[in-house]
């Protein structure tokens, strides 16, 4: 069996593997030789199956069928084996494998067809037999163990007794649909008649009637299919509405927030406080992502969901029935409002993501814009004190040279001493008075010097 498809591809195939197909030609040993010295591809085989997944149903008439669509979202997949299982082991019959998505069984008064997609699983009860009573008053269901159904695994999201019968009703058709207004057409080029009602009765089952006297097995079981894949897939396509509608009243708030927001930023008012609005925009941001995180999903599932249910639309081939409204008719009236309401949402939130990250980017550059100001100012106060500062290391160079000069005049007024001490005769005042200029001269070049050192080694 193939593995479990994504609703984003889910297909069912256009032939029954039931019909009647070629024998293959058995390989010559010179081409079975030929294809052994090859490498094979790991999905070949795989792949060449996945044309023969899910096939159609031999449906003979008349018959009765109950069709339930369950939704598990990508779970419950052990459950729901188990509980297949179960139901086979009560009969003695085979179970399915835990890689089947696709099974098949026949149980005696009725059978039951199972297959497992991406988010929801379908359990589809048969039982061919000549209708006893009033259509509708027994259905399929009806033979099956009812403390096996109560297990069954999952939320039901559709559910459908449909009919098919080979003779016209003498009574009024309205009658086995509690008189509800009915929507019907003449599917396979007018070779059949269905008719519904698309409510839901008081046992919480929809209602299908189909009559098909003319159709071969194959026909009748691709009719029926398509019809109750009509049923699961416009359920599941309008899946994303309430979500859609709910997420669409928030999206309106955060509009109006984004707007005052924008509106704060064109006027460019110094008392605003730009990190505030940057801090609003964050949160819009965040509410817009959280929004998106949760809808992508279902928005995308719905889109897949609505293609497939108008290629089942477009595969019944209806005529219309005199006084009655065709399915497809019907259908779209009702499901493409819902689907474009939720391609709106999607749309809408998309819009509303480009355009706080364009707020976003303008806050940005206004804060930086305003940053980059006040580095200038405190530069410019860094500059005005390294200035000051360069003034007061002058005076103080200045002030250090006269109390230099003044030490080391002192000194040599002591060597000076010294030396008349010793019987060294000479102008003991002119010396001192030729030594002041020289002192300080020396020391301012020697302070002069040093400076420089310093100031070439900080380079």
């Amino acid at each position: 069996m193939n593995s479990i498809k994504s609703p984003l591809t889910m297909q069912a195939d256009d032939e029954s593997t039931h019909a009647v197909t070629p024998v293959a030609k058995p390989l010559a040993s010179s081409e079975t030789a030929f294809l052994g010295k090859m490498v094979m591809h790991p999905l070949r085989e795989k792949l060449y199956n996945e044309l023969h997944t899910r096939p159609f149903h031999l449906l003979g008439s008349p018959a009765q069928i109950t069709h339930i669509a369950i939704q598990h979202q990508g779970k419950l997949a052990v459950q729901e084996h188990a509980f297949i299982a179960l139901l086979c082991d009560r009969f003695q019959v085979s179970s399915p494998t835990s890689t089947m998505s696709c099974f098949y069984q026949d149980y005696g008064l009725f059978s039951l067809r199972w297959e497992r997609h991406m988010e929801y699983s379908t359990y589809t009860i048969i039982h061919e037999a000549p209708i006893a009573g009033e259509l509708f008053s027994k259905n399929a269901i009806d033979f099956v163990p009812s403390d096996w159904l109560e297990h069954m695994p999952g939320e039901v999201i559709a559910a459908m007794h449909l009919v098919v019968e080979s003779q016209q009703q003498s009574n009024p058709i309205e009658q086995y649909f509690d008189n509800m207004r009915l929507i019907a057409s003449a599917p396979m080029n007018g070779l059949a008649k269905v008719w519904s009602s698309f409510k839901l009765h008081d046992d919480g089952f929809a209602r299908m009637l189909v009559h098909a006297p003319s159709l071969s097995p194959e026909e009748l079981g691709r009719l029926v299919q398509r019809l109750l894949q009509l049923d699961s897939y416009r359920l599941m396509a309008t899946l994303g509405l309430p979500m859609a509608q709910a997420i669409n009243g928030e999206l309106n708030k955060l509009d109006l927030q984004l707007q005052q927001v924008t509106k704060c930023i064109a006027v460019s008012d110094k008392n605003i406080d730009d990190r505030k609005l940057l801090a609003q925009v964050s949160a819009i941001a965040a509410k817009v992502e959280d929004f998106r995180a949760q809808s992508n999903y279902r928005f995308a599932a719905t889109n897949a969901y609505y293609d497939v249910v108008l290629q089942r639309m477009d595969e019944l081939k209806e005529d219309e029935l005199l006084g009655y409204m065709t399915l497809q008719e019907f259908l779209m009236r009702r499901i493409s409002p819902a689907i474009k309401t939720c391609q709106t949402v999607a749309k809408h939130l998309e819009d509303i993501s480009r355009r706080v990250t364009r707020a976003s980017d303008l806050l940005r550059t206004r804060v930086e814009m305003m940053l980059q100001e006040q580095n200038q100012e405190l530069l410019k106060s860094m500059n005005r004190r390294a200035h000051v500062q360069m003034r007061l290391q002058q005076t103080v160079e200045g002030l250090s040279v006269a109390a230099i000069s003044y030490y080391a005049m002192q000194l040599l007024e002591t060597v000076l001493s010294s030396i008349s001490a010793v019987g060294v005769s000479f102008n003991h005042d002119l010396v001192s008075g030729i030594a002041v200029p020289v002192v300080i001269t020396t020391v301012f070049i020697g302070t002069r010097y040093i400076h420089r050192r310093l100031m070439r080694s900080l380079e």
